[in-house]
C-alpha cells in the first residue's frame, strides 16, 4: 500500500507551510497520554495568508466545467481510498474511536466526494414568467473562499465531506481542523496538495480562539460552516456579524430523546437504545439517543436489559478488533463527563451502570470511563438537560403519550429523535410533535444518503448530506432580459 510521510505542516496555497511564528501544537493520544505528534499553531497571520490563498485560487476554480471539477474531485477521493489504512491508524489514534467503526469514516469521506461530484449538474437556476415582454432567470453561483471549522470526533470524514458540497459548487475552501485530534489534516494536506490546484483546499491548524476566530472575522470570508457546541456556534455567529453580513451554518449539540412505547419488545428497546448512544465513539456523537423515553410498563425490563448489554461493552486498547469502546477524546472532555456523572449522582439520579474509570493497570493514565447508565433520571434534571457528549445515558419512565412528547422537547436542543413504535399513526403523529429535525423510526443514528441532516432550536441551521448543503454554498442572482421586437 503506498504511504506518505507525515508533514507536519498547515496547506496554504499549495504549500505545506509552518505557521509564521514558528509555533506548534503537540497532540495527545488519549489511550495513554503520550505525545504522537504535532501540528503548526497557526495565527491570525497564518489564517490571513490562506484567505488570500483562497481568493486568488477560486475565480479559475469557479471558472471550469462542472465535469472537470467532479474529475477532480474524485483524484482526491481516489488517493484518499488508497490512503486508507494509514489514516485509519492516525485517527484512531489521535481521537480514542476504535478502530471498526472508524473504516466508516474514511469511506464515508470518498462517498461524499463522489456523492457531490455527481450532483454539480443539479445547480441550476430557474425560469420565471415575471412579464410577457422579457425574460428573466436566475444563476446560481460560488461564494468564493468558505471555511469549515471541524469537530474532534471525526475529524478526516468532516474535513472531506462537509467541504464537498462547496468544492462542488465550485468554491475554494479552508478548514479549520480541533485542536484536540489535528492528525489526519497532516496527511489529508499531502493528498490535497497532489490532487487539487493549488488554493483550492487549504487547511490551517490551531487553536479555535486564534486561527478559528481570525479566520471568522475576516472580511474576505462570506461562507462559514461550523460543527460543535451550542456556546461555540452562538460565538462564531456573534464573532461574524461583528464584521460583514456573512451566512453561517450550524451543526450543534443534542440531548436527543429515544421514545419507546408499550407495544414494543423490551430486548428490541435495549439494543437499539445502547446502539443509538452510540457508546462505539464514547458517546461522542451530537446524533446520540442520550435520552431514553421508556413507557412505565416496559421501564423496569428495558433498564435491565440495557444494563446486561452496556456491562458486556468492552473498553480497551481502540485499535484492537475486539474493542467496542476506546478513551474519551481530550482531558478536557474527560473532566466534563467525570464532573457530569457526579452531578447525575448528586441530583439523585440512581447509577445503573459504569460511573467510573475500568479497572486494571492498562488504564490508570489515559482518559478513560466506563460506559454509563442512569435510571431514576427526572425530566428537569441537569443531566437531562444538557449534553454530555460522552457515554452516559439517562432512562426516563412515561405515562401517557402527551407526557413523552412534552419530555422529549423540554431541552434547548432539536437535533435527532427515535420513535419506536409497531402502530403507524402513532409513529408518525409523534414524528410531528417531536421538534427535531433529524427523526427515526424503529431505527437509531443511520445516515441515508441524500437525506438531509440538521437541527432545530439551538441545534443549529440549515441542512447538510444533501443537496441543500450544495445549494447552500451557492448565492442567487436573477438575471432580468427585456426583449425588442
Amino acid at each position: 500500500m503506498a504511504k506518505v510521510t507525515l508533514a507536519e505542516r498547515m496547506l496554504i496555497g499549495g504549500e505545506l507551510v509552518e505557521a509564521i511564528d514558528g509555533a506548534w501544537i503537540e497532540s495527545i493520544n488519549p489511550a495513554d497520554e503520550t505525545v504522537i505528534g504535532r501540528v503548526p499553531r497557526g495565527s491570525a497571520a497564518d489564517a490571513a495568508r490562506a484567505v488570500e490563498a483562497a481568493n486568488a485560487a477560486f475565480p479559475a476554480w469557479a471558472a471550469i466545467s462542472v465535469a472537470e471539477r467532479a474529475t477532480a474531485m474524485r483524484a482526491f477521493a481516489a488517493r484518499i481510498s488508497d490512503l486508507a489504512e494509514e489514516f485509519l491508524r492516525i485517527e484512531v489514534l489521535d481521537t480514542g474511536n476504535t478502530v471498526r467503526p472508524m473504516r466508516h469514516d474514511v469511506k464515508y469521506s470518498v462517498d461524499s466526494l463522489d456523492y457531490y461530484a455527481g450532483l454539480g449538474y443539479e445547480l441550476k437556476g430557474e425560469t420565471i414568467p415575471a412579464s410577457t415582454s422579457g425574460l428573466h432567470l436566475t444563476l446560481r453561483e460560488p461564494y468564493g473562499a468558505v471555511v469549515r471549522i471541524t469537530p474532534f470526533n471525526h475529524p478526516l470524514m468532516f474535513a472531506v465531506s462537509r467541504t464537498a458540497a462547496a468544492l462542488a459548487a465550485g468554491n475554494t475552501v479552508i478548514v479549520k481542523p480541533s485542536e484536540t485530534s489535528p492528525l489526519s489534516t497532516a496527511l489529508l494536506a499531502e493528498v490535497a496538495r497532489e490532487t487539487l490546484p493549488p488554493g483550492v483546499f487549504n487547511i490551517v491548524t490551531g487553536l479555535g480562539g486564534e486561527a478559528g476566530d481570525a479566520l471568522v472575522r475576516h472580511p474576505g470570508i462570506r461562507r462559514i460552516a461550523f460543527t460543535g457546541s451550542v456556546p461555540t456556534g452562538m460565538a462564531i455567529q456573534r464573532a461574524a456579524a461583528e464584521v460583514s453580513v456573512k451566512r453561517v451554518s450550524l451543526e450543534l449539540g443534542g440531548k436527543n430523546p429515544f421514545i419507546a412505547f408499550p407495544d414494543c419488545d423490551p430486548d428490541e428497546i435495549a439494543q437499539a437504545a445502547v446502539r443509538g448512544m452510540n457508546f462505539t465513539w464514547q458517546g461522542q456523537s451530537c446524533g446520540s439517543t442520550s435520552r431514553l423515553l421508556v413507557h412505565e410498563s416496559l421501564h423496569d425490563a428495558v433498564v435491565d436489559r440495557v444494563a446486561a448489554l452496556v456491562d458486556a461493552i468492552r473498553v480497551g486498547d481502540p485499535m484492537s478488533e475486539d474493542t467496542d469502546m476506546g478513551p474519551i477524546n481530550s482531558a478536557g472532555q474527560y473532566r466534563r463527563v467525570m464532573s457530569m456523572i457526579q452531578m447525575a449522582k448528586d441530583d439523585g439520579a440512581r447509577l445503573v451502570s459504569g460511573g467510573a474509570r475500568p479497572a486494571g493497570s492498562d488504564f490508570t493514565r489515559g482518559y478513560w470511563v466506563r460506559p454509563t447508565v442512569f435510571a431514576g433520571v427526572e425530566p428537569n434534571a441537569r443531566i437531562a438537560q444538557q449534553e454530555v457528549f460522552g457515554p452516559v445515558l439517562s432512562v426516563i419512565r412515561w405515562r401517557t403519550v402527551e407526557e413523552a412528547i412534552a419530555i422529549a422537547n423540554s431541552t434547548e436542543f432539536g437535533l435527532t429523535a427515535a420513535i419506536w413504535t409497531h402502530d403507524i399513526d402513532r409513529a408518525l403523529s409523534t414524528a410531528r410533535q417531536v421538534q427535531s429535525g433529524h427523526v427515526w423510526i424503529n431505527d437509531v443514528s443511520a445516515h441515508y444518503p441524500a437525506v438531509p441532516f440538521g437541527g432545530y432550536r439551538n441545534s443549529g441551521v440549515g441542512n447538510e448530506e444533501s443537496i441543500e448543503e450544495l445549494f447552500s454554498y451557492t448565492l442567487t442572482k436573477a438575471i432580468n432580459i427585456s426583449l425588442r421586437g
